[in-house]
């Protein structure tokens, strides 16, 4: 009898000792997120705003609605500074925050640290959002399960700026000459191919002018752009490098309204400091600005209302980017819900659950109304062979003030994108031997 009790208290501790191991998130009933965030450094100005927005709309959700079917959703930031090892690092640091959902969907906000992820997110069984940026040929579910670049690609993205060019030019840019402006990195070079594929079949000439981070030394690009004398300028830059790209167009004399910039370059931090500079600027966007979208102003009510509104300085809800970050919470927490809907309401979803969620989104126009987003972002519906779900953006103009809407909605050229990236993730398949399957 003695050896019994013995025996059990023993087990009794070993089981005290395991739950102490197991960190607190993981024993309670919420829906932990990894947030690898960067609010400081040459792209913090842009990642306040946009993190500002997308912690706003978790807290909202938590405030208006009491969680996600009873579940509350509880996150944790850590600081990458746009910075590839550390954001390796954060999610490394992040993953086992909650032993259930291991940050529930990744969301770096950088295509160089996605980069660094997407081998290691698919490992440990966690999605990887990439939400207007990455990876262009991780729309292949069958290749990429795990990694998800919603919304719209940038390979989408630059086809759709060429449609908006050549409609400007009775359809066709044929003789006509593009100067192709991009930061140097990853994000820089993703749209290339497509870019390159577009001047091909349209007959136009492309120059491809890289500058180097964060951007703020452009004088011997902008003197080449001048040298070229091209037609139109794409641009595609980040933080910094945007409004220095607009005082050096002013200062050589290439008109703004030639210029169309990348979703990451139509803000208002790029064009508020840029001055009279930036009047005209053309740029992608794949969400609306504005405090008039419902759910933007059922933020401000709900969440500022009660004092626990993240953004310090509050004119900026509403913003651009702001708005971004709404929308890009939005796809994160609907990813959750779907998830719910198949394998339980009111339970915490783990990260393969909601990956199935992910790749089963539905967000029409009747779900963008019931959540208040009517007109904020385009309607998305993901697929095993769609992790994209949408490849729509309208383009914008800064009148000096404010953005204005100057399209409506366009898709770019699926049938030349989409063979390009089924391309790359065959080749990505080969080389990493992977057989492409649709997970159940």
């Amino acid at each position: 009898m003695k050896r019994i009790k013995y025996l059990m208290l023993a087990a009794a501790c070993a089981a005290g000792l395991l739950s102490s191991a197991i960190p607190a998130a993981a024993q309670s009933n919420e829906q932990f997120i990894a947030i690898p965030s960067y609010r400081v450094g040459p792209y913090g100005t842009n990642g306040q705003s946009y993190y500002g927005g997308y912690v706003d709309y978790l807290n909202y959700v938590n405030l208006k609605d009491g969680g996600v079917n009873g579940v509350k959703l509880s996150w944790e930031e850590c600081e990458t500074e746009y910075n590839n090892a550390k954001g390796v690092e954060c999610y490394e640091r992040m993953k086992n925050k909650n032993t259930v959902t291991k940050g529930t969907a990744i969301n770096p906000m950088a295509t160089g640290i996605s980069y660094a992820l997407i081998d290691k997110t698919a490992e440990d069984k966690v999605p990887l959002l990439m939400i207007g940026y990455g990876r262009t040929d991780a729309v292949d579910g069958s290749v990429f399960p795990y990694a998800f670049p919603l919304v719209t690609t940038y390979q989408m993205q630059v086809s759709a700026i060429v449609k908006y060019l050549a409609g400007k030019n009775g359809g066709s840019l044929a003789g006509k000459k593009i100067v192709f402006l991009y930061h140097d990195s990853a994000y820089g070079k993703e749209p290339i191919v497509a870019l390159q594929a577009e001047s091909s079949i349209g007959k136009f000439k492309l120059v491809e002018i890289p500058v180097a981070h964060p951007g703020n030394e452009q004088g011997a690009q902008w003197l080449r752009i001048r040298q070229e004398n091209p037609d139109y300028v794409i641009f595609w830059g980040w933080g910094v490098m945007n409004q220095t790209a607009l005082k050096a167009a002013q200062k050589v004399g290439f008109a703004r309204d030639k210029i169309v910039g990348s979703w990451w370059a139509g803000s208002e931090e790029d064009t508020i400091p840029a001055g009279d500079a930036a009047k005209g600027y053309l740029s992608a966007t794949w969400n609306v600005a504005g405090r008039d979208v419902p759910v933007i102003a059922d933020i401000d009510k709900v969440v500022y209302g009660a004092g626990k509104g993240n953004m310090q300085d509050k004119n900026k809800v509403g913003s651009v980017l702001y708005n971004r970050g709404v929308s890009a919470a939005i796809a994160t927490v609907e990813g959750v819900r779907t998830a719910q809907a198949k394998f339980g309401k009111g339970k915490v979803m783990s990260g393969e659950q909601v990956r199935w969620g992910l790749e089963n989104l539905n967000i029409n126009n009747a779900r963008l109304q019931q959540l208040g987003a009517t007109g904020l972002l385009p309607e998305i519906k993901t697929s095993c062979e769609n992790h994209e779900g949408s490849g729509m953006v309208k383009i914008q103009q800064w009148d000096g003030s404010k953005w204005v809407l100057v399209s409506d909605w366009i898709e770019g050229n699926k049938n030349l994108i989409h063979p390009l990236f089924k391309a790359s993730a065959a080749k990505y398949a080969k080389e990493k031997g992977i057989t492409p399957a649709c997970m159940k």
